[in-house]
């Protein structure tokens, strides 16, 4: 049995359309506080609608409909009473592409910070030093915080978009392929950062990439066709998986 304290994601019975067409079906998930997450499958299942239905980045889709419930630090986020822009604060996005702002590097991190009104050059200069820290890029930018951020490689632009996540404090940080677009060296890096996060934070990772979940999760999701088939401890889906589609998935015979 789970102890409710410790979850930080709960989505009890949740489906999904776009139209007329059953994107999710019945999903039951409970997301444990300071853990990584994986939710694998083939591309078209699910994953991506589902994660970004923690910070409801579906709603600007005009088709999108949900029933169900969908539970963020023992809120219903979906609640008429929910601000979006606080849970964007408490739940943080990082991408698939690397998407910085033509700003510099400094401007890029405290960027939440000043639309939050945050003025305080003392403070500003504190968040983006310890954000960049813990993004493990600022000792390859620590001299170069005017630079503009496009100049950066991708791998590094993808950390300073961990780091702008960062600095606006926020509970959950969801990635979706976060890695997808880098070259090996900056994905093993992505990775070893993960790993280091989920002290402070709980994370949510969407990959194709199953040697990825293996490395950075600590329980793992398959999804197919809409259906989450299985929801098990990252090591025991890989090595028991109770389910014949997940075992097909993850030995290669389809996806």
């Amino acid at each position: 049995m789970t102890n409710e304290k410790n979850i930080a994601i709960e989505a009890k019975n949740v489906n999904v359309y776009y139209g007329t067409k059953h994107v999710l079906k019945d999903i039951n998930i409970a997301i444990e506080k300071n853990s990584v997450v994986a939710f694998i499958g083939p591309s078209g299942c699910g994953k991506s609608t589902f994660i970004r239905c923690f910070n409801r980045m579906n709603d600007f889709i005009e088709s999108f409909r949900k029933e169900g419930d969908i539970i963020i630090n023992n809120k219903e986020i979906y609640d008429r009473s929910i601000q979006v822009e606080e849970l964007r604060k408490e739940v943080g996005m990082v991408f698939q592409k690397p998407n910085p702002f033509p700003k510099t590097i400094f401007e890029n991190v405290v960027y939440g910070l000043r639309i939050q009104g945050e003025n305080n050059k003392k403070t500003l200069r504190e968040t983006a030093e310890k954000c960049l820290r813990d993004a493990a890029l600022w000792d390859e930018v620590k001299d170069d915080l005017n630079k503009s951020a496009l100049e950066l490689s991708g791998g590094q632009q993808q950390r300073l978009c961990i780091a702008r996540t960062l600095a606006v404090k926020p509970s959950i940080i969801l990635m979706d392929e976060p890695a997808s677009a880098l070259d090996p060296i900056s994905t093993s890096k992505i990775e070893d950062l993960i790993t280091v996060l989920k002290k402070d934070y709980t994370i949510v990772i969407v990959t194709h990439n199953m040697q990825q979940a293996a490395r950075v999760s600590d329980k793992t999701a398959f999804f197919y066709l809409g259906d989450m088939v299985e929801f098990e401890k990252t090591q025991t889906l890989f090595t028991n998986p109770q389910k014949e589609l997940t075992q097909n998935y993850i030995t290669g015979r389809f996806g």
